[in-house]
């Protein structure tokens, strides 16, 4: 499959090489590596390099010979934006989704959107005020001086991060307040595929605020649903969903204070969509335990974004692996 997506690909590649100075590293090889490090969980670049220079089977799947020399470990970095300026990420999840597509494996009436808070990479003492004027640290010297919060109130309007000036400080269920940026994504319900992701800044609203960009990736203009939990029952989510084409089926937070009605809820397909859109969680899941997403190890919605969609294909990836071995 992925040799398949990467050759729908090749003129993208063709457009990356230089035509001058001496031989890059082939773009296909980088995106293959990075493949092995989200399905395998290799935590940093440099122990990737690591296993890629004694596993065989590593070494086979990215296209080294097995006397070839591994890359140093910047070799990601450095040509991480030229991935990102061909956009192939997004090109690479089209490709998958396409093979998903042929093999009938999506449907492109029934869909679920959720989002989910992705720690970010920067820690709670460069959260700091805006105006420059935080009190002075604990003491006890060195780059790393303890810092007493107790009794600071620290909110997004009076402090940012220095280190990810996009982060924001937000709170989820009981757990305590951390810098994150938000993750969305879009699965269709037959079997819970990944079809549209998008990371943006946390405003506590940006869920509703994408959702019609979502929505239009569907791939397809034929009336709808799309399921969302109790935070997408709001107005400005519901009309954005019928003007795509897609009944809302989201949950009610109250029948008294809800956008929806029984016109809506009365019928059977609202319970299916209340049932599947849970799909949607495993994906989330897949992606920080497996895709390394527990907590970003890149600054910025641009370079987080990148890596979500490149999560979301892998998981594609290992979905229509299962599900072609089922169906035979």
């Amino acid at each position: 499959m992925v040799d398949v997506a990467l050759k729908g690909l090749e003129k993208d590649f063709e457009a990356m090489y230089s035509k001058v100075g001496r031989p890059s590293i082939p773009p296909e090889h980088l995106l293959r590596a990075l493949l092995l490090q989200v399905l395998y969980s290799v935590r940093s670049e440099r122990m990737l390099m690591e296993q890629l220079d004694y596993n065989l089977l590593f070494r086979w799947f990215v296209g080294l010979g097995v006397d070839d020399p591994v890359w140093h470990p910047t070799s990601f970095t450095q040509n991480r934006e030229r991935l990102l300026d061909q956009q192939i990420s997004e090109r690479f999840f089209d490709e998958v989704l396409s093979q998903a597509r042929r093999k009938g494996l999506l449907s492109s009436e029934h869909f679920t959107l959720d989002g989910t808070f992705l720690e970010a990479w920067a820690s709670q003492k460069s959260f700091k005020r805006k105006d420059g004027q935080d009190p002075p640290a604990a003491g006890g010297g060195g780059r790393n001086e303890k810092v007493d919060y107790q009794g600071q109130k620290r909110s997004n309007e009076t402090h940012a991060s220095t280190t990810d000036p996009e982060a924001r400080l937000m709170r989820k269920g009981g757990e305590g307040a951390k810098l994150v940026l938000h993750g969305h994504a879009m699965t269709e319900n037959r079997n819970g595929l990944v079809v549209g992701t998008k990371v943006t800044v946390a405003t506590g609203n940006a869920e509703v605020e994408i959702a019609e960009d979502l929505m239009k990736r569907r791939g397809s203009q034929k009336a709808g649903t799309v399921g969302a939990d109790k935070g997408y029952d709001q107005r400005a989510f519901v009309e954005s969903a019928r003007a795509s084409g897609l009944t809302p089926h989201v949950a009610q937070k109250i029948p008294t204070h809800t956008s929806i009605d029984h016109r809506t809820t009365r019928h059977p397909g609202y319970a299916v969509s209340q049932r599947r859109r849970k799909q949607v969680e495993e994906v989330f899941g897949w992606m920080k335990t497996v895709g390394l997403l527990r907590k970003l190890r890149h600054r910025g919605t641009r370079l987080a974004g990148w890596m979500f969609e490149f999560a979301a294909a892998a998981y594609n990836l290992v979905r229509m692996r299962k599900l072609l071995a089922t169906n035979g």
